[in-house]
């Protein structure tokens, strides 16, 4: 069962089909959409559908996703977790309208406690587009580490992109809570 996780101001919790229209709002903006490697471009509210459909089973920890609820302003992104080659994956993403206000940090800290506590993984893996600096660096303040660099498919761009991969280890984490 995907738990709910409170923050300060924000409500992590499973997606529910009454999501939908945020998620096609806010997705449906290349600005975020060009940032994402499997969401295409435009998104329409059928594309928000589908995925949620799709998120209806119980996942493990490995494959949880967290809707991001911000008081006052309802859905507004996402966060979660995905079985990768190396281990898991962690990817996110937030609606332009919230950008610049801690959001995503404060989801990203509760998500990765969350990850560690629930899990024995040693590591989560992620990475950005090259150009996505705002993404590396709330990675770097969480302990994420650039391991190399790859090209990634951006379906809303339709070409391969260069990505920078990162890992944040249980190590790490732990250290940086302390």
């Amino acid at each position: 069962m995907i738990p709910a996780i409170e923050t300060g101001r924000l409500l992590l919790r499973p997606p529910r089909p009454e999501d939908a229209a945020a998620i096609a709002l806010y997705l449906n903006d290349f600005a975020v959409a060009g940032n994402l490697a499997r969401v295409p471009f435009p998104y329409r509210l059928s594309d928000a559908r589908a995925w949620l459909r799709s998120q209806q089973r119980e996942p493990e920890p490995e494959q949880t996703g967290f809707a991001i609820e911000l008081a006052g302003a309802g859905y507004v992104g996402h966060i979660g977790y995905q079985a990768g080659g190396a281990g898991p994956i962690i990817g996110y993403w937030l609606g332009r309208p919230f950008w610049g206000r801690g959001v995503m940090s404060e989801a990203a800290a509760a998500a990765v406690a969350w990850f560690f506590s629930a899990t024995g993984a040693p590591a989560i893996y992620s990475g950005v587009f090259h150009f996505n600096t705002a993404s590396l660096a709330l990675q770097k303040r969480l302990g994420f580490v650039e391991t190399g660099r790859s090209r990634l498919l951006c379906l809303a761009r339709g070409a391969e992109v260069e990505h920078i991969d990162t890992q944040l280890t249980r190590d790490v984490w732990k250290a940086r809570q302390q």
